[in-house]
């Protein structure tokens, strides 16, 4: 593992694929100009609107946002993360994947979303993620990269679930991905302080690309991607609005806190 620029996107995708990919680049564009080698992009990155339409259409936007990513990845030479978009499965729901590609457009890992998002947010929006999502049955791999680290992925409402984090340390993972959709109301309290408890419970770094503003008349985003450092610092913090947090990922920070914190190694119950 090296020392290098990681990038955590963030983005307001709509029921438009071409637009949200449009977007999608240009932003990928920037990250590559500011000298990122590992991007990574938001939960629905390539479509968010009606579950319905998502479900209707699936097909259509996996096959766009597979090419899109590989494509990307060669294009720009880097390690590209697509942080959420629906692969079709049986019973006509799908899977919410993330997929990570390498610099030559060849997949690494993808993981399908284990926790699904059935929640009545007191904002008066109702979330049933489950109707048209079906829920994966494995739990995340971690990928071994020997310049960028060991690389584990998550998707969003995944982390409420600080075993599935566990499970990623204990196999290793040093950089934990969290690509996101946070609601505007659950954010506002529980986005930061829960990506700070995964990073510094298992003293990684954290890398949460994010959507943000308002998708339709009702749907809003919480924004705020950002990158946490082992101690639970955030080192850069998008705030509202389109764009991008760009930070270091140092091997010698990771070993630093890791001595200083050995909790990992203090763990009694495994």
């Amino acid at each position: 593992m090296k020392s290098y620029l990681a990038a955590a996107v963030q983005m307001t995708s709509v029921p438009d694929l071409e637009k949200n990919l449009a977007q999608a680049e240009d932003l990928i564009d920037l990250a590559v100009k500011r000298g990122a080698e590992l991007v990574t992009l938001p939960e629905n990155f390539s479509f968010l609107g009606a579950e319905a339409e998502k479900c209707a259409r699936a097909q259509e936007i996996c096959d766009a946002s597979e090419q899109f990513l590989k494509k990307m990845a060669q294009r720009y030479q880097i390690t590209l993360l697509g942080g959420g978009y629906p692969v079709p499965g049986a019973g006509g729901k799908f899977y919410n994947t993330a997929l990570l590609v390498d610099a030559d457009g060849s997949e690494l890992t993808r993981y399908e979303k284990v926790h699904l998002f059935d929640v009545n947010v007191p904002d008066g929006n109702t979330y049933r993620e489950s109707n048209t999502v079906i829920s994966g049955q494995s739990l995340p791999a971690v990928y071994p990269s020997k310049q960028l680290g060991n690389l584990g992925l998550s998707v969003c409402y995944d982390v409420r679930f600080p075993e599935l984090y566990r499970h990623l340390s204990q196999m290793g993972a040093e950089v934990m991905m969290i690509p996101a959709a946070f609601t505007a109301f659950t954010g506002k309290d529980h986005w930061q302080v829960l990506l700070q408890a995964r990073a510094i419970e298992n003293t990684s770094y954290i890398i949460a690309p994010a959507q943000t503003g308002f998708h339709n008349s009702r749907r809003q985003s919480h924004g705020h991607a950002m990158i946490i450092d082992p101690w639970g610092i955030v080192l850069d913090d998008v705030g509202p609005n389109v764009g991008l947090a760009i930070a270091e990922i140092n091997p010698a920070r990771l070993a630093q806190v890791r001595q200083q914190m050995p909790s990992l190694q203090h763990r009694a119950f495994i």
